[in-house]
């Protein structure tokens, strides 16, 4: 929430260099009230996108979603399955230098994980940053070229997706132990 600008850092500084796009809360900077379309014009007016510029994208961000026929329902109707994925699709659609993901896509099927999936690795194909936030060895081991493990705001070890992966791991054993 510090890197998206939503809190500002107890100590020291932030400094971002490019563009963000953020999925850290389900349902962050929609409106229950309004549709897919509204949002999507509303997210990206909020990312200095011109009704112009989004009004060429609505077809794709829905196709991508796979929410084209739920396009005219008010989002607060939406599964949180849905919700994410039209917040995906919205945040990769704008492009951004950087992306920032919570456990958000942890609540879509499979199908839409693999999906998003594909689309990050393009990402970072391309020579963007994605800063991930997850519980799942799984996701981190696929995704992730490095890695943080982190303790009541601490870091614990940096480095490899296996070595913070390893520390979790063993850092959840001797919490179950106790």
């Amino acid at each position: 929430k510090v890197l998206a600008g939503v809190l500002h850092p107890t100590a020291g500084t932030v400094s971002v260099n490019g563009s963000i796009a953020s999925l850290i809360e389900l349902g962050a900077g929609f409106d229950p009230e309004l549709n897919a379309i509204e949002n999507i014009y509303l997210h990206g007016s909020l990312h200095r996108k011109t009704r112009a510029q989004l009004k060429s994208r609505i077809d794709a961000i829905l196709d991508f979603a796979e929410l084209t026929e739920f396009a005219y329902t008010p989002v607060k109707y939406y599964s949180s399955g849905m919700f994410a994925r039209l917040g995906f699709s919205a945040a990769v659609d704008i492009d951004p230098d950087i992306l920032l993901v919570d456990e958000i896509l942890s609540v879509g099927d499979e199908r839409f994980k693999k999906k998003s999936n594909a689309v990050m690795k393009k990402f970072l194909d391309s020579g963007k940053t994605i800063l991930m936030v997850s519980h799942s060895a799984d996701v981190i081991e696929e995704i992730c070229d490095s890695a943080i493990l982190l303790s009541r705001g601490r870091i614990v070890v940096a480095g490899s997706p296996a070595e913070a992966i390893s520390a979790y791991r063993e850092q959840s054993y001797e919490t179950a132990l106790r």
